[in-house]
């Protein structure tokens, strides 16, 4: 048999970064996020000749060993390696395993569109599929974060592992002990297709390493006033954001798109760099209302918010640049998975 799964892209809409602690663990954290038109991917087929083999097809990244207990952690897949661990230790008595798993995503590492933490929920969710696991979404995505953050050690926020699993736009609070509460968010149709109307992506071009982005952004919000004073004007303008989109408010929306970015970029001085505030301001020539870097920052995707009768001049400008430029649509489901019976 072949199992199969895949795990839906986030835009970070607001409140970015109040996720992680120690930030959350102390004040609270409030984010904003849509699920988008964009996976991660994962099929597992089982082997009988005790081999473990990895294929990343998009990173051009391949690992096989023989079928141990415990896979050593390194540079190479270490997201692969990490789950298969847990998985192994947790659910199947300490016995090693013995298939192919072949991953891809619709996005670069470093996009901003939390990538490797979907990637983690694409893949868990194929194990589940595969071995029957009883796991619930909080469980599921609580899972996900402990491997990728605290197994592996790779630094980061909690909502791209909940967004993955849940899917849709939700508002996610973030408490100490690792309390998470997904307020599912029910958007009417004219709103949904308002926004998707009046969005661009614009990849940058600009791949980034998000752990020591956030690794240096702690340092601030730790450190200094003015870091902590934009930790918590991001928190405040996912609540207003979130207010807008139920009651329809574009104007509104772009105003905390705006304001929300600018507070951002007081948490850390490598969330922006010249080339993006060069692209920032030729988008606002050309057409924008609002734009933000989606995820920690420093590179990746550009979200972009217009009037809907300019998107199409806009984007043809952006397609005079170096980056690209993408449409994405809402979407509604988290994760899924299924089975092909061979």
């Amino acid at each position: 048999m072949i199992y199969r799964s895949k795990a839906p892209l986030r835009l970070g809409l607001a409140g970015g970064g109040t996720d992680v602690s120690p930030y959350c663990d102390e004040f609270g954290g409030n984010v904003l996020n849509v699920t988008i038109d964009m996976y991660a991917y994962c099929t597992i087929v089982p082997r009988t000749d005790g081999k473990v083999v990895f294929h990343a097809t998009d990173r051009d990244e391949h690992f096989e060993t023989e079928s141990v207990s415990v896979l050593p952690l390194d540079d190479v897949l270490p997201l692969h390696k990490g789950l298969y661990n847990r998985i192994v230790k947790d659910y199947n008595e300490g016995k090693p395993m013995s298939f192919e798993m072949t991953t891809y995503s619709d996005a670069p590492a470093g996009s901003g569109l939390g990538s490797s933490s979907t990637m983690m929920v694409a893949m868990l969710k194929c194990y589940m599929e595969w071995l029957n696991l009883p796991l619930g979404e909080y469980d599921m995505a609580s899972l996900a974060y402990q491997v990728e953050r605290v197994d592996i050690g790779l630094s980061g926020g909690k909502q791209d592992q909940y967004a993955a699993t849940f899917g849709g736009f939700n508002y996610i609070e973030f408490y100490d002990h690792d309390r998470v509460v997904v307020n599912p968010l029910r958007i009417k149709n004219w709103i949904r297709n308002e926004l998707e109307n009046s969005l661009v992506l614009y990849y940058t071009g600009t791949s980034r390493d998000s752990a020591k982005i956030i690794d240096e952004q702690k340092k601030s919000t730790t450190g200094t006033q003015k870091g902590l004073d934009g930790m918590h004007e991001l928190k405040h303008q996912a609540a207003l954001m979130k207010e807008c989109i139920l009651k329809g408010d574009f104007e509104g929306f772009a105003d905390c798109l705006r304001h929300g970015w600018e507070a951002k970029k007081k948490t850390s001085s490598v969330i922006s760099n010249p080339h993006i505030e060069e692209m920032y301001t030729y988008v606002m020539e050309h057409g924008g209302k609002a734009a933000k870097i989606s995820g920690a920052g420093g590179g990746g995707f550009m979200m972009i918010v217009c009037d809907p009768t300019k998107r199409y001049g806009l984007v043809e400008a952006l397609k005079k640049t170096d980056g690209e430029v993408m449409l994405a649509s809402f979407t509604e489901k988290g994760t899924q998975a299924w089975t092909l019976y061979t």
